[in-house]
């Protein structure tokens, strides 16, 4: 059985995700590296099992004759910007992202910043039995990582004045509890800060991105609020008046920021296929390429490096920019719309016109199956003729679970859900 899924391990920590687990990962992992003792970086966020884990994870990597570096409680792209900074031969984050409590997980990052491929993820696969080597390695802490991240986010904004703003964070109880009010009040700004007291299980818990409303309704007085998740490595923000402005959006308005600046480097965007149709035809009007990948930030980064390009993420909030990190960013990516705004409210800097979108989730028998139904792409291709050049259908199968997804995207929601109605009726006819 694979363990590796599309982000790292990942699963109930005790249970699928044991220290025993984590053990065999941190040596296999440490064992992978041509260094002869490679320095690995371990950082966490602040679920009660991340104490176990790193341990784990640090008695592995030693047992591998590597020295583990522990980092603390830290952003996942704190990891990507620090392995590069001090020179370091792979990083490990303990962490299930926007997952609840119970879960946990571990992803690995090369020297580069870059989260390892699939062919490594494989070969760490295979040496999970592997002995100990005969040398023993080290354990101790990084001290100042998180001081280290912050001095990355203040280098790279220094331009960045945002006295006069009073700004509105929530930080999900997670990993970014410290570092993200830091730098915002280090920038100048007047910050406020929901959930930042972690206590272990409260991480995501009706907070963060995946719960904006609770940062929509606490707006009072704000020039804008911004959730992140509970790694940090995603963003969503929130204009005065509460209303909330996706990863699509602010994407193009960086997209835009940093053209004028020269800082979009080869031209381009790279994007996945949920990425709202308006944002392509902002794009186009620029004048500005936009690439589109499967689901996934590990999609649209290799797509970033294939091209060269500096820019991509998704409509959930993984924003990258690869001149600072080659990882979504949440802390960044606030900061980048920030500084793409400049004197403006966020609610007036809207650089696309979203259209309305229906997304349907569908149980089904077989979900390859969709893409072998001739009536069922029939059918797309017929709606999808009737919406070109006004909107969009997109029929796929779900990467994880047996589902089949019907999004469309249209000028007005009523022809949505008209759309996306007869889709999901001939869905379930053919394949529920």
């Amino acid at each position: 059985m694979a363990l590796f899924g599309t982000d790292g391990v990942r699963g109930i920590a005790g249970e699928f995700l044991t220290a025993e687990l984590a053990t065999a990962l941190g040596r296999a992992a440490a064992s992978i590296s041509p260094a002869d003792a490679p320095q690995v970086l371990i950082v966490r966020d602040t679920r009660e099992s991340g104490d176990m884990l790193e341990a784990a994870l640090a008695a592995g990597v030693a047992s591998a004759g590597g020295h583990a570096l522990l980092g603390g409680v830290l952003p996942t792209p704190g990891a990507a910007v620090l392995v590069r900074r001090h020179g370091l031969d792979m990083a490990a984050v303990v962490s299930a992202s926007h997952n609840p409590y119970e879960d946990n997980g571990i992803k690995f990052f090369g020297p580069q910043g870059l989260k390892l491929g699939d062919e490594e993820e494989r070969e760490i696969e295979r040496r999970m039995d592997a002995p100990a080597a005969a040398r023993i390695g080290r354990v101790r802490e990084l001290h100042g990582a998180a001081c280290d991240h912050l001095r990355e986010l203040e280098l790279r904004f220094r331009d960045l004045d945002l006295s006069g703003r009073r700004i509105l964070l929530d930080c999900a109880n997670g990993a970014t509890y410290r570092v993200a009010p830091e730098i915002f009040r280090r920038l100048g700004a007047d910050v406020d800060a929901l959930a930042v007291e972690p206590d272990g299980r409260n991480i995501n818990d009706g907070c963060g991105s995946t719960h904006i409303e609770s940062l929509a309704a606490a707006m009072d007085g704000h020039d804008a609020g911004f959730a992140f998740d509970g790694d940090g490595d995603r963003v969503l923000a929130v204009t005065r008046a509460g209303d909330v402005v996706d990863g699509d959006e602010l994407m193009a308005l960086a997209a835009l920021h940093l053209r004028e600046r020269g800082r979009l480097t080869g031209g381009g965007v790279a994007v996945t296929v949920m990425t709202n149709y308006g944002f392509h035809r902002a794009m186009d009007a620029a004048g500005i390429e936009v690439a589109t990948t499967p689901v996934g930030d590990r999609n649209v980064l290799s797509e970033l490096v294939r091209r060269g390009w500096a820019l991509g993420g998704e409509q959930s909030g993984h924003i990258i920019e690869t001149g600072f990190a080659p990882v979504g960013d949440g802390v960044a990516a606030a900061l980048l719309t920030l500084e793409a705004l400049g004197a403006r409210d966020l609610a007036e800097g809207s650089a696309m016109d979203k259209l309305p979108q229906r997304l349907v989730n569908l149980r089904v028998r077989d979900r390859g199956a969709v893409d072998h139904d001739d009536e069922l792409r029939a059918a797309v291709e017929r709606e999808s003729a009737a919406l070109d050049g006004r909107g969009r259908v997109l029929v796929r199968p779900s990467g994880t679970e047996p589902l089949v997804r019907v999004m469309v995207e249209a000028p007005t929601a009523d022809e949505c859900e008209e759309v996306a109605g007869r889709l999901a009726n001939l869905v379930e006819t053919r394949l529920g």
